[in-house]
């Protein structure tokens, strides 16, 4: 089985270093680049499948190499994970606007790294099937959602969800940003409206926020809207 490639473009040696040490060790080919130019002549020359890239770099930064990649055709559907530092708050939604499938901030976990690298490689691996298919996937982060095949992924783990479950994270899914009331969500879910008590869909959130590994204070996926309901994150908010 062919290894997936990736590209590593950085400026900094010992980041390049740890980063291709780290997925090599999990199996993957591991190109690099030091500098954005360099970065888009090894994408040219090598076609990788997942590209990770550095928003600080010298010469071309890292926002006009991901730009100049994504308004490319032959190059668009490449996945992109942005490095950015915590003070690179705007540059890291600038990044994104501009295309970027994901970012992660130094200093990083490297387990944190490949598993978002499986994560990505994955939904790009479900998009094309689905297309192929004329199916549909919802997909934000690391969260996938098959409706045809009532499958549902965080990263490589395949949830196990029950079906009221799945029915809400689908329902929310389809609309992501989209804030639901929790009558709302008991009619579309459970069918029915003033006769269903909200606490049920509050359990039921509780219960799927454990499953997307969610801290309820602080939550990733599922935002509770205070006084009204719930929503699903925006594929890209950070």
């Amino acid at each position: 089985m062919q290894k997936a490639k990736i590209l590593v473009v950085d400026d900094e040696s010992h980041i390049v270093e740890l980063v291709t040490f780290n997925l090599e060790k999990d199996g993957f080919e591991v190109v690099s680049a030091y500098d954005g130019k360099s970065g888009i002549d090894v994408v040219k020359a090598q076609n990788p499948d997942l590209i990770i890239l550095d928003i600080m770099l010298p010469g071309m930064d890292g926002l006009k190499v991901c730009r100049t990649l994504k308004q490319d055709p032959k190059y668009s559907s490449i996945p992109i994970i942005m490095l950015t530092a915590k003070a690179e708050e705007f540059d890291t939604v600038l990044g994104l606007e501009m295309g970027a499938d994901d970012y992660i901030k130094k200093p990083f976990s490297p387990k944190e790294l490949v598993a978002r690298v499986k994560a990505r490689l994955r939904a790009l691996k479900v998009l094309e099937a689905e297309k192929a298919a004329g199916q549909k996937a919802f997909i934000i982060k690391d969260l996938i959602v098959i409706p045809d095949k009532h499958e549902v992924y965080l990263g490589e783990d395949r949830l196990e969800l029950t079906p009221k479950e799945y029915e809400l994270l689908y329902v929310m899914a389809a609309q992501p940003g989209k804030v639901f009331t929790r009558e709302a969500l008991l009619e579309r879910v459970w069918g029915y409206e003033s006769l269903g008590d909200a606490r049920t869909v509050d359990v039921h959130i509780r219960h799927l926020r454990q499953k997307l590994k969610d801290d309820p204070a602080y939550p990733e996926y599922v935002e509770t809207v205070r006084g009204i309901g719930y929503r699903l994150m925006e594929s890209g908010k950070v």
